[in-house]
């Protein structure tokens, strides 16, 4: 039994929150996706990891039903919100002029939320061509995705995550060109786009931007390279590789081999690590600190009933809309 996993998983649900209060008020929807996903991510890996730890019963089908492609869908996901994220910060940073209009604001939310929330869903269902069974138990760490791994696999669940990553890389690379070659003037540049951001603000985006496409793109390869490793399938039939579907495969620890297990161990770390990225760049800055002082102004007038100064807690733009 991991008892530290459990622990670290709801920490991170509580990192990943931090934040949400000035995206929200931004309506900035790929910042808000990366919190939607990873908040997921961690809280259902927090209760597998208790509902699982040293045994493989299936206890509750049907979460793991859910819990498999809540876990698909944000390998997705969390690369489609840092491209939405990379996009308009290569839009804000070049010289090209960007509609600002209300109409053009809301196209691009509706864009960022296709991408960010209803791609990942068909995504998902797109998963049952190359779901072999209903899903995996694995001892401490709970319910897994069961793919039918063959050249059809590497099409229908790899391909997409991995072309998502590597384009949000060369967003990323262009923003940090368009930000270097301006960087003397780049506060002006970011006023002349009727930009909320600051030059601090656009560098600790970019720079999160960067760090998450990479480390996506290492996870969207880890994961192919582990579900991979042991072969392709022949796909005969669509009968054949949904044969026996309702079948559960469990795994307790005795039976999976070291350097398996190992692997299995360094990927349910994606998570974590992932927010605990998302919170060092959204937490420290001087947005944020702002905001834990609005708090602690509310708490001590409306809970300790303290009698001070008024403050209004500053509405932050982190990005146009």
């Amino acid at each position: 039994m991991h008892v530290e996993f459990p622990i670290i998983s709801f920490i991170c649900c509580l990192l990943v929150l931090a934040p949400l209060p000035w995206h929200w008020r931004a309506g900035t929807v790929p910042t808000i996706a990366i919190t939607f996903w990873m908040f997921l991510g961690n809280l259902i890996n927090g209760v597998e990891a208790i509902v699982w730890a040293d045994n493989v019963i299936v206890k509750i089908p049907v979460w793991c039903d859910i819990s498999t492609k809540i876990k698909l869908g944000s390998n997705l996901a969390l690369p489609a919100a840092i491209l939405c994220l990379c996009i308009q910060l290569e839009q804000v940073s070049s010289s090209r002029q960007v509609q600002t209009s209300l109409a053009d604001k809301r196209r691009r939310q509706m864009w960022n939320f296709i991408l960010c929330f209803i791609l990942p869903i068909f995504y998902m269902a797109l998963h049952y061509v190359v779901q072999g069974h209903r899903f995996d138990l694995v001892e401490d760490f709970g319910c897994h995705v069961s793919i039918y791994n063959s050249v059809a696999s590497i099409f229908v669940v790899w391909l997409l995550p991995l072309v998502t990553s590597l384009a949000a890389g060369v967003y990323s690379a262009l923003a940090l060109h368009h930000f270097w070659i301006r960087r003397i003037t780049f506060a002006r540049h970011l006023q002349s786009k009727n930009s909320a951001l600051t030059s601090g603000h656009y560098f600790r985006l970019m720079a999160m931007s960067l760090v998450q496409t990479f480390w996506s793109l290492i996870i969207t390869v880890m994961n192919m390279w582990a579900s991979t490793k042991g072969g392709l399938r022949p796909w005969i039939s669509w009968e054949d590789v949904h044969s026996n579907f309702g079948r559960v495969g469990q795994f307790p620890q005795i039976l999976i081999p070291e350097f398996t297990y190992r692997l299995t161990y360094a990927l349910w770390w994606t998570f974590p690590i992932s927010s605990i990225l998302f919170f060092a760049f959204f937490s420290f800055g001087q947005e944020a600190l702002k905001e834990y002082s609005a708090c602690i102004h509310w708490f001590n007038r409306v809970v300790l009933r303290r009698t001070e100064a008024p403050h209004k807690t500053p509405c932050i733009g982190l990005l146009p809309s």
